[in-house]
């Protein structure tokens, strides 16, 4: 899978050579923390949150869907929407907010405060879905919240693996009604073929490939070429489904996303929070942060995947760090660093106790 960014920032001219390159970023990086607290902002008005509930019968989301998986280790497999037949039939999706066509004109991955780059599964993604694959997380009982969610497989697998409930959020409502919706059903039909085998055979199925002792990602991607496609998925009636019933989904900028779930009931709190590749614009650092703030359970855990640097729009893992350290309320730990190429990181944020403050 090839990762792009072209920006399309109003005012500014950015080489997009350099958003994934491996030097550091000039200017002084403390100072464009205050800047991002005080002085950028996104480039356009904040967009209003809402929930979207699933279809009553979702069976036409999965209508002629092509799909593809992706399975790490002993990871049960997760099935998302093919990218490119997904891009083929972007002028047949409902999209109110014209992303799939303004991103396709521009051929850019994101255009902030328009498009968030919901529609393509970044590598830190995979990185993430590793670590957990190592540590064995199963999620069982925990309440979960995928925030950036984009194509949602970091809530799917926890969702899969015995999360109480999983909530999905993304700054596209497109994206929540075109990409993670579908997604989650994709998988929800997945769970009743998988039973159904375990039914037959009396036992479970895993996938692990093994080079040298290690464990190796393996993906299951079925490619669209000469006009032929993969197979497509049996569209199955999932409106009653266990898993489905356990999800929620929203849309909208974090500020206006975290003040409609205060007022939506009881305060949700989540034992594990997943965020990746959402700390590229140093502007989204203030809504990020309170988000995490009043939403994360006491004793909860936030996952964040990130590169270093986010070259074109000014963000990265030491920004946001310092933007951290400097508020006082969460400590930063570092899970895993890669060290080869342009270097991308894991961390978790908990809350500090008493005498760290």
């Amino acid at each position: 899978m090839s990762f792009c960014f072209n920006f399309d920032v109003p005012a500014q001219t950015i080489n997009t050579n350099d958003v994934d390159g491996n030097g550091l970023q000039s200017g002084k990086k403390d100072n464009a923390v205050t800047d991002a607290q005080d002085n950028t902002k996104p480039a356009e008005p904040a967009k209003e949150a809402k929930e979207h509930l699933p279809p009553s019968d979702p069976q036409f989301l999965l209508m002629d869907s092509v799909s593809e998986a992706v399975t790490i280790g002993t990871l049960p497999p997760l099935h998302f929407l093919n990218e490119t037949v997904f891009e083929k039939t972007a002028s047949e999706r409902e999209d109110s907010e014209e992303i799939l066509s303004r991103t396709a004109e521009q051929s850019s991955d994101l255009i902030p405060g328009v498009y968030e780059g919901g529609l393509k599964v970044w590598e830190c993604t995979y990185d993430l879905l590793e670590l957990i694959e190592k540590d064995g997380e199963t999620f069982g009982g925990k309440a979960v919240l995928d925030l950036g969610c984009g194509a949602g497989l970091l809530g799917i697998l926890a969702l899969k693996r015995g999360a109480r409930h999983v909530h999905f959020q993304d700054y596209n409502s497109t994206v929540i009604e075109q990409l993670t919706v579908p997604n989650v059903i994709l998988n929800c039909q997945e769970d009743d073929d998988i039973e159904s085998e375990d039914d037959k055979d009396g036992r479970g199925k895993g996938k692990i490939q093994e080079e040298d002792g290690c464990k190796e990602r393996l993906k299951e991607k079925q490619e669209v070429k000469d006009g032929s496609s993969p197979p497509k998925k049996r569209a199955v009636d999932l409106s009653q489904h266990r898993l489905l019933a356990k999800c929620r989904f929203f849309s909208g900028d974090w500020s206006t996303f975290l003040a409609l779930v205060l007022k939506t009931g009881p305060q949700p709190k989540y034992d594990i929070i997943f965020t990746s590749e959402t700390i590229y614009n140093t502007a989204y650092y203030p809504a990020l942060h309170e988000t995490l703030h009043k939403l994360l359970a006491p004793d909860g855990l936030v996952y964040l995947a990130t590169k270093s640097h986010y070259f074109g729009v000014g963000g990265g893992l030491h920004l946001f760090e310092t933007f951290v350290e400097q508020r006082g309320i969460f400590s930063v730990d570092h899970l895993w660093d890669g060290d080869e190429g342009l270097q991308r990181h894991v961390v978790v944020l908990r809350f500090k106790l008493p005498k760290d403050t």
